[in-house]
C-alpha cells in the first residue's frame, strides 16, 4: 500500500476549471486562462500530483483576439480530450455583452501546436467532447444544464439540433458539464451553485445517451459545508481512471486568506472517487476537499519549481503570460540578450489597452519575488517595475518613474480608484540598474527596492483588501488570480523607450 500523502492544491495558484486526460502512463491538463495569453495553458504528470507546463492551446495571437476584451472575459472552462492519437481541446471564448464561441482545436502532441480553433455553435458555455463506443462525436455544454450537439465526422463543425439532457439538480448555474460511459451508463457530471461558495459537483446517469437522466440520490457528489475549513469554492470536477484501476477527481477549489477572498484565485485540487455497489461513484467518501490525502498508486515523478528565470533562452518561460495579446514590437528577448526587453508603451496598466503587463501565477500565500531592472526615463510619465496584478482594476506596483525628476513610486489600484502611496527622489546611477521586490505574507505586502540586491529599503506596505472588483467582491465579478511580474508605459511622453528585466526570482516561503 502507498503510504506517500499530498497536499492540497495540487495546482496551487490561478489554476481554474481543470480538465483531465490520461494517454498511457501520462496525464495532461488544461486551464482556463480568461484575458492573459497565450492561452489555455497545458500541464503534464505522470503521478498526477506533481505537474510541469508543457505548453498552451493558443499562441498565435491571429487565432484569438483578447485585446478589447473586459477583465475575466476571453477563455473560460477548457476540456482536453484523446482519440485515436490526437488531442482535442474545446474552451469557450466570452465575448462582448453575451457573446460567445463554443471553440474547438487539435493537435497530434498534447503540448501543441494545435490547429486555428473553429467555432462550433454561439450557444452556451464550458465545451466538453464525447465519443461514444461507435466513434460518433458530440459537443457536451452548459448553459441552463447539460446539453448535447452531434459533431460531423471530420470535427468541422455541427450536424442535427441541440439536445437538452438535464437541468441538474436546481441550484444556480448549472455549467462545465462532462458526459463518462461506463458500464453500460452515460453519467453527466456537472458544476452548480456558482462559481463562488456553495460550488458543487452534481451527476445523473441513463442508459441512453439522450436520457432520461436520473439524478444521483447522494447530490451533490462533492462541496464543501464547513464554512471554516481551508478550501473553500469546490466544484467543477472531471473523472480520470489510472492506468492501475483507481479512479480521481481533478476540480476547481479557492482559499481564503483576507476575509473570504481568495486572492490567489480558483485553485486544482485532486480528490479520490469510489465506485459504490448501487453504481454511483463517491469522491473522498463524501466528506469533502481534503486538505491532506494519500496519493495515487503511481511512481512519484517531481519536477523543478521555475523560481529563477534568467530568460537565458529563446522563448519565455511556459509560466509567463500577457494580460492581453501582446503588441509583437513592444517586447523581445533577443534585442537585448539575457534581458527580457519591454519597449513603453502609451495605455498605463489600468486600461485594456496596455499591451506590456508580462506576470507569472501566484501559488503561495507566503512568498518574495525579486528583479533587476535597467530603466532610463527622463520624460514625464515614463515608468515601468514590479507589479501585483489581479485586473485593470486592481494591482499593486512599485516603479522607477520619471515625474519632475526620477523618483521611485508606489501606486495602488483599488476597486478601479488609483492612489500613490509613496514618492521619493532617486539618483540617476540608482535607476541604471535596480532591485525591486515584495514580499507577501498572507494578508500583507511589502515591497522593497535596493541599489545592490542586498540593502533593501522598505518603500511601504498595503493590505490584500486591494484585490477587490468594482462590484465589490472579486469572487462574484471576476475569475481570475493574482499574478507578479513586471510592465512598462510612456505615460504620454510621446516616445518608446526600453526597459530591461536582467531576470526574475519567484521563492515560496519555508512550510509553503
Amino acid at each position: 500500500m502507498n503510504s506517500r500523502t499530498y497536499t492540497n492544491p495540487i495546482r496551487p495558484g490561478f489554476h481554474p476549471d481543470p480538465s483531465i486526460v490520461r494517454v498511457g502512463e501520462d496525464y495532461y491538463m488544461v486551464n482556463s486562462t480568461f484575458q492573459f495569453f497565450p492561452a489555455i495553458v497545458i500541464s503534464h504528470s505522470r503521478d498526477l500530483v506533481h505537474w510541469e507546463y508543457i505548453g498552451h492551446a493558443i499562441t498565435e495571437s491571429d487565432y484569438i483576439q483578447l485585446s478589447d476584451l473586459p477583465d475575466s472575459y476571453g477563455i473560460w472552462a477548457p476540456d482536453i480530450a484523446y482519440h485515436e492519437g490526437t488531442f482535442y481541446i474545446m474552451a469557450t471564448l466570452r465575448l462582448h455583452g453575451s457573446g460567445r464561441r463554443n471553440i474547438l482545436m487539435h493537435s497530434d502532441r498534447p503540448e501543441g501546436p494545435y490547429s486555428k480553433p473553429v467555432t462550433i455553435n454561439e450557444e452556451g458555455l464550458d465545451p466538453s467532447l464525447f465519443i461514444d463506443d461507435d466513434g460518433s462525436r458530440y459537443m457536451v455544454f452548459g448553459g441552463g444544464g447539460a446539453k448535447l450537439l452531434k459533431l460531423k465526422d471530420d470535427m468541422s463543425g455541427a450536424e442535427g439540433e441541440t439536445v437538452f439532457l438535464w437541468p441538474g439538480t436546481g441550484k444556480a448555474s448549472p455549467e462545465g458539464p462532462h458526459i463518462l460511459k461506463k458500464d453500460g451508463y452515460y453519467y453527466i457530471i456537472l458544476a452548480e451553485g456558482g462559481t463562488e461558495y456553495g460550488h458543487c459537483v452534481t451527476t445523473a446517469r441513463s442508459r441512453y445517451l439522450t436520457g432520461p437522466y436520473e439524478s444521483c440520490p447522494d447530490n451533490p457528489v462533492h462541496t464543501q459545508t464547513d464554512p471554516a475549513a481551508a478550501i473553500q469554492r469546490a466544484g467543477h470536477g472531471k473523472l480520470v481512471q489510472t492506468q492501475h484501476g483507481e479512479w480521481w477527481m481533478v476540480h476547481l477549489a479557492g482559499r481564503p486568506v483576507a476575509g473570504n477572498y481568495c486572492t490567489l484565485g480558483r485553485e486544482t485540487c485532486l480528490e479520490p472517487v469510489r465506485w459504490t455497489a448501487d453504481g454511483w461513484f463517491e469522491v473522498n467518501e463524501g466528506r469533502g476537499p481534503s486538505v491532506t490525502q494519500r496519493a495515487p498508486q503511481l511512481e512519484e515523478t517531481v519536477y523543478p519549481y521555475p523560481a529563477l528565470d534568467d530568460f537565458d533562452e529563446s522563448a519565455l518561460p511556459l509560466h509567463w503570460q500577457f494580460a492581453r495579446n501582446p503588441d509583437e514590437a513592444k517586447w523581445s528577448l533577443t534585442e537585448r540578450p539575457g534581458c527580457v526587453r519591454l519597449w513603453t508603451g502609451e495605455a498605463d496598466i489600468d486600461t485594456i489597452e496596455a499591451r506590456n503587463v508580462l506576470v507569472r501565477r501566484e501559488q503561495h500565500h507566503r512568498y518574495s519575488a525579486s528583479m533587476k531592472l535597467e530603466f532610463r526615463p527622463e520624460r514625464d510619465g515614463e515608468e515601468a517595475g514590479l507589479v501585483c496584478y489581479y485586473d485593470t482594476r486592481c494591482f499593486v506596483k512599485l516603479c522607477v518613474a520619471q515625474d519632475s525628476g526620477l523618483k521611485l513610486k508606489l501606486i495602488e489600484r483599488r476597486a478601479s480608484v488609483t492612489r500613490e502611496l509613496q514618492s521619493a527622489a532617486i539618483g540617476q546611477t540608482e535607476a541604471e540598474a535596480i532591485y525591486l521586490q515584495v514580499r507577501v505574507d498572507r494578508e500583507v505586502r511589502s515591497f522593497y527596492y535596493s541599489g545592490d540586491n542586498e540593502n533593501w529599503v522598505l518603500a511601504g506596505r498595503i493590505g490584500d483588501a486591494v484585490f477587490l472588483s468594482d462590484e465589490g467582491t472579486m469572487e462574484k465579478k471576476a475569475f481570475t488570480g493574482t499574478m507578479v511580474g513586471f510592465y512598462a508605459v510612456s505615460g504620454g511622453s510621446g516616445r518608446s523607450i526600453p526597459a530591461d528585466i536582467d531576470w526574475f526570482h519567484y521563492v515560496p516561503a519555508a512550510g509553503e
